[in-house]
């Protein structure tokens, strides 16, 4: 391609595409154990529901974890050879999951799929075959957790280096809403690689697309000052409210974009605990929504295995998709039709998407009404989260340089992988404690189970609007962070 053409190319947008896909992948491998293991997996392992809860939650510390560092890797690394890497592992890691069946049998010493359910439910070989299989499939997600710990730090990233400010929450919200269109492609597809091949073979098979993913991206990805797709029209209008990117860096000079920040010098800016409140009250929501919409709505009688549960899963997310993208364009809006700064209008944006959870404390009563009130209502809760998600990452590269980016945003992400744990841990406790009570556990009105539901779904209500309270007391008004 010449990159002398008057014409300017839009190859930012093939990058935010490779953005999408490679979150829509990150997506279906997490998705692929939420939507088998209440109908598939419990039934070899004998898994209750805080087995499960103990698995989410792991996965959930260990990310928030390694995503302290993540984000320094992809800033250490570069944008091409750190995403490649994070891609690699946790696709791998999503494959090995298939293994798990196996050595579950191996290490137990029972010879197939059919001898391990025949055993009684609460016996001593039961509690072996679930601790044993919960410990297996506990070292995987951690590989999985390992490679999907960079995907979002090395996104931002990118999405810093291929667009101007006013474009970014929007390309954000694009590449963001493959964390919904995985989410609706799944329940199409994954019970059904599940009852037709095996549980085993719906995780390598999903696994296997992150691999053709990293091979795509070898060949694509370059900065844009050395890309080839790229010409001087596009390149001038990338750097059009980037004076200061010196136009000979490249992702093997990360520190041309800017000062370099340690992890400790980040604790010191409000900016930077602005970005964690806003990660660590609300993330925890998404990831509830995520791995246990498909459960609940196997209580409430449609199994991801029936063609109800999928139609309820695929709407969900169908509105999440629709609604996430169109918050991403809200900014653009309000900067370019109303002549607000970009992070003004993030935040007015943000205050409007936290108003869309509160109607998740509706979900539990109306369920007794219709099942597809609580489908709708969690649907419209989670795409205030994407919304809110889409417009919250882009205040990084709002305040900081982007030598920064990765890094502040792999701090972000720890602390909402704190919350994730918090309420992924509670909600199994939580949901086995009030299964067992029955009619003595109470919560507005609901009673067994469903009161537990209640209970995190009013959390899932409030969240986003005191996050943004808090946010907007620590950064009251924009400051960039340039040293």
């Amino acid at each position: 391609m010449n990159k002398d053409l008057n014409k300017m190319t839009n190859f930012r947008w093939v990058i935010c595409a490779m953005l999408f896909l490679a979150t829509t992948v990150n997506y279906l491998d997490r998705q692929v154990l939420s939507l088998t293991w209440k109908d598939f997996i419990a039934l070899d392992f004998h898994w209750s529901d805080n087995d499960y809860g103990n698995i989410t939650a792991t996965f959930s510390i260990f990310y928030a974890f390694i995503s302290l560092f993540a984000g320094k890797f992809i800033d250490w690394m570069g944008t091409k050879k750190g995403y490649t890497w994070a891609i690699i592992i946790w696709s791998l890691g999503a494959c090995l999951h298939a293994a798990c069946g196996w050595a579950t049998m191996r290490l137990t010493g029972i010879a197939d799929v059919e001898a391990l359910r025949a055993v009684t439910q609460g016996s001593e070989m039961a509690l072996m075959i679930s601790t044993i299989s919960v410990w297996l499939f506990l070292a995987c997600r951690i590989i999985l957790a390992t490679g999907e710990a960079g995907n979002f730090p090395a996104a931002i990233k990118t999405t810093a280096e291929y667009f101007p400010k006013k474009d970014r929450a929007y390309a954000t919200s694009i590449f963001n809403a493959g964390a919904s269109v995985g989410a609706l492609v799944a329940p199409l597809t994954i019970p059904l690689l599940a009852k037709h091949m095996g549980w085993e073979m719906a995780f390598i098979i999903i696994g296997a697309i992150g691999f053709v993913w990293a091979g795509a991206w070898l060949l694509l990805y370059s900065h844009p000052t050395q890309s080839r797709f790229v010409n001087k029209a596009e390149l001038a209008y990338i750097e059009s409210d980037k004076a200061e990117l010196d136009n000979k860096a490249t992702e093997e000079t990360p520190a041309s974009e800017g000062p370099k920040f340690s992890i400790a010098d980040c604790f010191k800016y409000r900016q930077t605990w602005a970005f964690i409140v806003g990660k660590f009250l609300t993330d925890g929501v998404w990831w509830f929504l995520l791995f246990w919409a498909p459960a609940y709505f196997s209580e409430l009688g449609y199994p991801s295995s029936s063609g109800m549960g999928q139609a309820l899963i695929f709407v969900l997310y169908l509105i999440v998709t629709v609604v996430s993208i169109i918050g991403g364009y809200l900014p653009k809006f309000f900067v370019e039709k109303k002549g607000m700064h970009p992070y003004s209008g993030r935040m007015r944006a943000m205050l409007i998407f936290a108003f869309l959870p509160i109607f998740a404390m509706f979900a539990q009563p109306l369920a007794n009404t219709s099942v597809w009130l609580p489908c709708i209502i969690i649907g419209l809760a989670a795409a205030g989260h994407q919304a809110w998600s889409a417009n919250l990452y882009s205040t990084i590269g709002d305040m900081f340089p982007k030598s920064a980016i990765a890094t502040i945003t792999g701090i972000g992400t720890m602390f909402g992988g704190l919350c994730s744990f918090a309420i992924n841990k509670c909600s199994g406790m939580l949901f086995d404690y009030a299964g067992a009570q029955g009619d003595a556990f109470t919560f507005f009105g609901a009673t067994g189970k469903p009161a537990g539901y209640m209970i995190v779904f009013c959390y899932c209500a409030v969240a986003y609007l005191a996050a943004w309270c808090i946010m907007k007391v620590l950064v009251p008004k924009y400051k960039r962070i340039d040293n």
